[in-house]
């Protein structure tokens, strides 16, 4: 059990759920920190125990919903079914203030910083003297904050689609930009007609449906990172025939996802709370905000999102989800540079949802980063990854010696 409040001015608690899998131990305990955020731990221990069981031998495995997910989930019906599991997909203003309005104030304790201090208590609880923390996608933001906040408690640490310890750009430049690459090394591994950059700039500014390609691409970098289809859409659409184009923009992922497999309510509580707006800080007046993001927006180089174009990101959904978000006090944040422990980070080079490029990033601030790429694969390298080079590095991080 946890406190709701950290600082204990507003009475309460949670009692997030752990699975703990015992590999024996000698090697220590591994905490298995899922993405999002809004992604339970409990639910996938079994899968992720059983298609990593290698890496994780000679490890005490430990799985816990971080607040707000799985059995304990934020609930926004109709803002889960707008969104699904996508990061990106723009909902309606109507249905995010609703979001709020039905979480009410508490959202302001659903912040990456409150994670950490949980994940803390589950270590003391768990008598574990130091932790390795092995995680993926947003994982990977609270494994880096969890070592920022507790450097002497954290053996040795893996990011897998690594979230830059800053937090998330809102307007996704490095997202927008890194399409070009992408999709252009897709276009050298098999034939294509044209340029599906190029294509996909004319595209854009064509026919205006910037946000829901940046959704629809994000999207294919996770669930079929050969892009299949893709750039031959993406050039039948300059040629004049926009109808593949327009069911991959009208894609939607798993618009039937329950909150308790990723709640969407708990995604806008976090990303809101932890992320750096234009606008300042989460206690920001709604009024100002949109006027921040024209703003902001403006002075962004258009070569830095082609073949996107400003109106792409500044019209993204993760933006608008925040910017209508209404104002909470915002979490503590001390700004320190990660532990000289030994780090793996992990990036898939067709990756959009956490592009290579934050990866390097990220990995330049480590003392003891070792950054592996693996180029034809999308986000989650070491479970969803086809090449095995990924998962062979984990081996050896987690077993040296």
């Amino acid at each position: 059990m946890v406190q709701l409040d950290r600082s204990g001015k507003v009475p309460g608690s949670l009692s997030p759920r752990v699975a703990v899998l015992n590999g024996g131990g000698s090697l220590g305990t591994l905490l298995l920190l899922p993405g999002g955020p809004g992604q339970p731990g409990v639910p996938i221990a079994s899968f992720v125990s059983g298609r990593l069981r290698g890496l994780f031998a000679g490890y005490r495995l430990v799985f816990f919903d971080q607040r707000g997910t799985g059995a304990n989930a934020l609930r926004c019906p109709a803002l889960q079914r707008q969104m699904g599991t996508s990061d990106l997909a723009v909902p309606t203003r109507a249905e995010v203030t609703s979001c709020a309005r039905a979480i009410g104030p508490k959202r302001q304790f659903f912040s990456t910083a409150a994670t950490v201090e949980d994940a803390e208590d589950l270590r003391v609880a768990l008598g574990a003297d130091r932790l390795v923390l092995d995680g993926v996608s947003y994982g990977t933001f609270v494994a880096e904050r969890y070592s920022i906040a507790h450097p002497d408690r954290v053996a040795r640490v893996v990011l897998d689609s690594v979230v830059p310890e800053g937090g998330a750009d809102p307007f996704e430049r490095a997202n927008a930009s890194a399409t070009a690459r992408v999709l252009r090394s897709v276009c050298r591994a098999r034939r294509c007609a044209g340029d599906p950059a190029s294509d996909l700039a004319f595209d854009v500014r064509a026919r205006k449906i910037g946000p829901a390609l940046l959704d629809a691409l994000t999207t294919e970098s996770v669930v079929d990172p050969t892009y299949a289809g893709v750039p031959d859409a993406l050039h039948a659409a300059r040629r004049g025939d926009w109808a593949p184009l327009r069911e991959l923009a009208a894609l939607r992922p798993d618009p039937q996802t329950a909150p308790e497999a990723l709640s969407q309510g708990l995604h806008a509580s976090a990303l809101c709370a932890d992320s750096p707006m234009p606008w300042g800080g989460t206690n920001a007046p709604l009024s100002g905000r949109a006027a921040a993001v024209r703003r902001a927006a403006a002075r962004i180089p258009a070569a830095a999102v082609w073949p996107f174009d400003r109106a792409t990101v500044a019209g993204n959904g993760f933006l608008k989800t925040c910017e209508w978000w209404p104002p909470v006090p915002g979490p503590p944040r001390s700004a320190r540079t990660p532990p000289a422990v030994p780090a793996l980070l992990l990036a898939g080079g067709r990756d959009l949802s956490t592009p290579l490029e934050w990866a390097r990033a990220e990995a330049a601030r480590w003392p003891k980063g070792k950054l592996v790429v693996v180029p034809d694969s999308g986000h989650s390298v070491q479970v969803r990854a086809d090449a095995a080079a990924g998962r062979r590095a984990a081996l050896a991080f987690l077993h040296p010696g």
